[in-house]
């Protein structure tokens, strides 16, 4: 009953109340605006913590991807959100699940944030579509988080490069047809790939995404055998339901 009442209290008229992980994880979502998709949850699986971690994440959205993360062990989740409407929409989130102590929302221009502290971990799902690129859509939201509006991978990872600690390792998703223009944009922060996994639709597809562990002293990059989401009669594979489950 007070869960039912906090619910109430904290959804929206225009928003969705969804729940994932088996219920673990609840997330309000706006109904026309930005909805996340299958990159977060993607992104959240890969990434590895430890209890002592300290994470950054660059570009929040709804919090999706720190709310997954939070059946993990880590210290403190610090989570940037450019965009008021989304950055309210997080904080909501992370109150929803009672999670005010290990994760924190702030609403700046990643470009401008500055930190006393450096991070044991970043991760971000940024937006892939280049500027003046596509068709953008009715929604702001969906717009700015969808296309390099208000900042473009580039940006993405000088802003790592200088966040993250030597000793720290990075991770990212993005689209496969942009690859040259995010291993171009690592090299440029002075970073390095130290694992990729590419991911398919079907085992018979082309990837349409792939995720990367970044740091500053790996010499080889690993190719991990890539993420399969669905079989062929169209089920999602073993795999994919237990990342679903998380």
């Amino acid at each position: 009953m007070i869960m039912m009442t906090l619910n109430k209290k904290l959804k929206g008229e225009d928003e969705t109340l969804d729940s994932f992980y088996l219920g673990r994880v609840l997330v309000l979502q706006k109904k026309r605006g930005y909805r996340f998709s299958v990159d977060a949850p993607l992104l959240a699986d890969f990434i590895q913590t430890a209890e002592s971690d300290e994470l950054l994440e660059l570009g929040a959205g709804n919090g999706i991807i720190s709310l997954l993360l939070s059946i993990k062990p880590f210290k403190h989740i610090t989570a940037l959100e450019i965009q008021e409407s989304l950055a309210d929409l997080a904080r909501r989130n992370v109150q929803l699940n009672k999670l005010e102590d290990k994760i924190s929302i702030i609403q700046k221009d990643l470009l401008r944030f500055r930190s006393k502290k450096k991070f044991d971990i970043i991760f971000s799902n940024p937006p892939y579509i280049k500027k003046n690129r596509g068709h953008l859509s009715p929604s702001a939201e969906k717009s700015i988080a969808k296309h390099e509006l208000k900042i473009d991978i580039f940006g993405i990872m000088r802003k790592t490069g200088e966040l993250l600690k030597r000793e720290g390792r990075a991770y990212f998703i993005f689209r496969a047809r942009r690859k040259e223009d995010f291993m171009q944009a690592v090299e440029m922060s002075g970073l390095k790939v130290r694992s990729v996994r590419f991911v398919q639709p079907r085992q018979s597809s082309s990837p349409n995404f792939f995720m990367t562990e970044c740091d500053f002293t790996s010499r080889q990059r690993r190719v991990l055998p890539p993420f399969i989401l669905y079989d062929e009669e169209g089920n999602y594979t073993k795999e994919a339901e237990e990342m679903f489950r998380g």
